[in-house]
């Protein structure tokens, strides 16, 4: 199993609403056998530029354990949900 970090920028808005999206993509790591080493909300802040219309994010950072299958299917989710506006996943080193 690998080390890996996921950044997430949320569509700003309720409250409800960026906790469900968080949980969903924590769900998905922890559903493919990976496992949520820390999960370190930023809030929101200002973008460097306008990205699908919007100037602010909700910014979130994931750190967890998993295979890469595992970053396969979490990056497939992230790229079609709509409430995300950015996102990377990165591998650390061990």
């Amino acid at each position: 199993m690998r080390k890996y970090e996921v950044v997430i920028i949320v569509k700003p808005g309720e409250e409800e609403a960026i906790n469900t999206t968080i949980a969903k993509f924590e769900n998905i790591i922890k559903n493919t056998g990976g496992n949520v080493d820390k999960v370190d909300r930023w809030g929101k802040k200002r973008l460097a530029y306008e990205v699908k219309d919007f100037m602010d994010g909700y910014y979130t950072l994931i750190n967890f354990t998993s295979e890469p299958a595992t970053v396969f299917e979490l990056e497939r989710v992230l790229k079609i949900t709509d409430d995300v506006l950015k996102h990377m996943v990165i591998k650390l080193e061990d």
